[in-house]
């Protein structure tokens, strides 16, 4: 879901770039009939959409990397160590990047992740309120996707516009 709504959201800013998901469980499953009458509803088709499963050079070569629970970045973190810098927590990341301000097209896209980075450390995973998480619908009502379909594009779409 989060795939679809993030690369809609930059479509429509005219922005170019490779969005992908991918989880910590074996790849290969479908997505599940309740997500994809959800992002029907909202004209977006997922339903040839294929799980993957994260692996460390996915995260080393990814610019951005972001997670929907702080669970989910800790075992990210754990994964592959060195990409660090380019993981986030989707609200934190939100958050962060609206205290810096939207990317300057003639800065280059790291420069600004670093300075969105800047004064957070491994340390607030453990400290980091669970409140912040965004949480996986899966097996959940259809109620419960559109709950999490529209905090994802609130979001993806306040993210989208700093970028």
């Amino acid at each position: 879901m989060a795939e679809a709504l993030l690369r809609r959201r930059l479509e429509e800013r005219g922005i170019k770039a490779r969005v992908a998901s991918a989880g910590l469980l074996p790849g290969g499953a479908p997505a599940t009939e309740a997500a994809i009458e959800t992002m029907a509803a909202d004209g977006l088709d997922i339903s040839e959409h294929v799980s993957r499963q994260v692996s460390p050079s996915l995260l080393e070569a990814s610019h951005l990397v972001i997670t929907m629970t702080r669970q989910q970045l800790v075992e990210l973190t754990v994964l592959a160590p060195a990409a660090w810098p380019r993981m986030f927590q989707i609200r934190d990341l939100v958050w962060r990047s609206e205290q810096v301000g939207p990317w300057p097209p003639s800065e280059p896209f790291a420069d600004w992740l670093r300075a969105v980075g800047r004064d957070r450390n491994r340390s607030e995973l453990l400290s980091a309120p669970l409140s912040d998480d965004v949480a996986d619908p899966i097996g959940q009502s259809a109620a419960f996707y559109e709950r999490t379909r529209r905090v994802l594009d609130d979001l993806l779409s306040r993210l989208a516009m700093l970028v």
